[in-house]
């Protein structure tokens, strides 16, 4: 046989083999993708371990259809972390309902506002006072940082951003008389630096495995974005306690 035949059927030959096990490999990350969302789908940590768990509830959450408060306090939830405000003019309109009914579920209840580095503090502190009342049984207010300032319509530094978070924290802290938690998201740690330029508690983010991307411990941790449970027609967002 020529030497170019050999060469050609070699070729033939090793892209059938790529092929094959591109194949295989992609039918192997088909099904462990597979069994990490069945495994996840009823996975919360051990009570062993973390006795303290609850839930964050907002509009996404609701869309499937209303949370059965009283079956949720029955499947472990001691607490609700629920969506109030984001930026400076939204507002859930479910808050309000959803907090009577937490409380009266007896879910210890807090408040969670979605931050926006391209609006004011002062706006955006407005908006979440407004809407969430100054009550002592409520939970320290959370603040979720996960918006970035690339889409801004000005250019905004990230000294301002971590300038403008601080005053914004100052403020519903005034009204609310606890320290906020922030909830920190992977993306605007790494572009701000926030866990290391302000002193307040954490809240991370990270499916079954404990978050490490703040460099320091944490207090509350997002463990399962999407637990499906007999209290709510859709998936919810399970928060662990950390000891």
């Amino acid at each position: 046989m020529p030497a170019a035949r050999r060469r050609a059927r070699r070729r033939r030959f090793s892209w059938r083999t790529i092929a094959r096990v591109a194949g295989a490999l992609a039918l192997v990350a088909l099904g462990l993708s597979g069994w990490w969302w069945w495994t996840m789908r009823g996975w919360a940590p051990p009570r062993a371990t973390d006795p303290l768990q609850g839930v964050e509830i907002g509009a996404a959450d609701r869309a499937a259809g209303a949370v059965d408060w009283p079956a949720l306090k029955a499947v472990g939830a001691d607490f609700a972390y629920i969506d109030a405000s984001s930026s400076a003019f939204g507002r859930d309109a479910g808050f309000a309902d959803d907090l009577d009914a937490a409380r009266s579920a007896r879910l210890q209840v807090g408040a969670v506002h979605l931050y926006d580095p391209c609006q004011p503090a002062d706006a955006q502190a407005a908006n979440f006072v407004t809407l969430v009342p100054h009550d002592p049984r409520l939970l320290p207010p959370a603040i979720d940082l996960e918006r970035l300032a690339d889409d801004c319509p000005a250019p905004v530094s990230a000294a301002r951003v971590v300038s403008e978070l601080m005053t914004f924290i100052n403020q519903i802290e005034a009204h609310t008389g606890t320290p906020a938690i922030l909830k920190l998201g992977p993306a605007f740690e790494a572009r701000y630096h926030i866990a290391r330029a302000i002193d307040r508690n954490l809240w991370l983010e990270r499916a079954r495995f404990m978050p490490d991307y703040a460099g320091r411990p944490f207090t509350l941790w997002t463990a399962n974005p999407g637990l499906v449970t007999a209290a709510a027609p859709g998936p919810l967002r399970w928060v662990v306690v950390a000891k």
